[in-house]
């Protein structure tokens, strides 16, 4: 249970670091910077440490506690660089007021183009549409466009917001989305857009994904305006399959797409630069609401961890801790927002549990 777990065990010379040491077994240890984050971050990442403590997973945390606001610092920038993988729980940017968003900082510093967030319908969850398969993979540009972060007062009660969109990055995101797809078995590469609205800014984006099609000639592309990506999202989800869209239209899309297989707790997601990768929940709600209360479903951050596993080429370890998540939830141990009534230390230990009793 989480009472085993052994969170803490050695400090630093900085106060915002700690390590905790994983489970060794004689084969080397991967290093994996820790972000608990705000909000139910810490609980819903203890989990994951619970987790792979059980499944005996050969991992060494480096924790960065950056809550209430923090700034990110050099030495948490040269961590993430350092080990190449880290594991983030939700980080709250102020509305109005404060400074640019952290995880914005976070994905610029790193350079992580690419927000890959799976969808899929979960066995034991009732969802919206029970009745068709819900199985798509969002991918966003992580850079530019809305969230460039270029604003200014013209004069007093006019404000200027910049969407950026360049042909290198549309490129780049174009043809991720059309090698994941091509490496994950998927059919169908969608692209979403208003470049009926926004001509040359989603009009390059849309060009660009069209002529980066042409070299995938075995995976069929199409495209959507954003509006009725979003209509048809809610109406008929299995008609899409791998989806690319700009920046603000793949967050938009991210979350319907959580809804839709039955709320912000259960997708798992990934930041994905050329040198280093953030996994995450693929809904960034902080949920501050319930943050303390022990109700928190730390699901979409397992989700993320078990894509961790896969990416470290840890697959035996991947497999037995999805394996346990889907059979607990199955069986129906599942927290309140999805329709149970167990804890979030409840949960974590039906699967710690499912791991313990199964292992080889």
């Amino acid at each position: 249970m989480l009472g085993r777990l052994r969170t803490v065990v050695k400090a630093s010379s900085s106060n915002s670091i700690r390590n905790y040491l994983g489970y060794t077994s004689g084969v080397e240890k991967k290093t994996v910077t820790v972000i608990p984050g705000d909000g139910i971050g810490p609980e819903i990442t203890s989990s994951v440490m619970g987790v792979f403590q059980a499944a005996k997973v050969p991992v060494e945390w480096e924790i960065f506690d950056i809550s209430g606001g923090q700034p990110i610092s050099q030495e948490l920038i040269a961590s993430i660089s350092r080990n190449k993988v880290a594991l983030k729980g939700p980080l709250y940017t102020e509305i109005l007021s404060g400074s640019q968003s952290r995880n914005m900082e976070l994905r610029k510093a790193l350079d992580l183009y690419a927000h890959v967030v799976p969808c899929k319908q979960i066995p034991g969850i009732t969802a919206r549409h029970d009745d068709v398969p819900v199985d798509l993979v969002v991918i966003r540009e992580n850079t530019q466009g809305e969230y460039s972060g270029l604003e200014q007062t013209l004069t007093p009660g006019v404000v200027q917001s910049l969407k950026i969109i360049t042909k290198e990055a549309s490129e780049r995101i174009a043809r991720y989305a059309f090698e994941y797809a091509k490496a994950n078995g998927r059919k169908k590469v969608t692209a979403v857009h208003k470049a009926n609205i926004q001509k040359q800014t989603d009009g390059l984006f849309l060009a660009t994904c069209t002529e980066i099609a042409q070299e995938y000639p075995e995976i069929k592309f199409d495209h959507t305006i954003i509006d009725n990506c979003c209509m048809q999202l809610v109406k008929s989800p299995e008609q899409y399959d791998v989806m690319v869209t700009p920046n603000l239209y793949g967050n938009i899309v991210s979350n319907i797409g959580a809804a839709l297989i039955g709320g912000p707790g259960l997708a798992g997601g990934a930041n994905v630069g050329e040198r280093s990768i953030i996994f995450e929940m693929g809904a960034h709600h902080v949920a501050a609401d319930i943050a303390g209360k022990d109700k928190a479903n730390p699901t979409g951050l397992l989700f993320a961890s078990v894509m961790m596993l896969k990416h470290l080429g840890l697959n035996d370890h991947a497999t037995k801790v999805e394996t346990a998540i889907n059979a607990v939830i199955k069986e129906g141990k599942k927290t309140s927002d999805i329709g149970g009534k167990a804890s979030t230390k409840e949960f974590t230990g039906a699967i710690i549990d499912y791991i313990e009793k199964n292992q080889n």
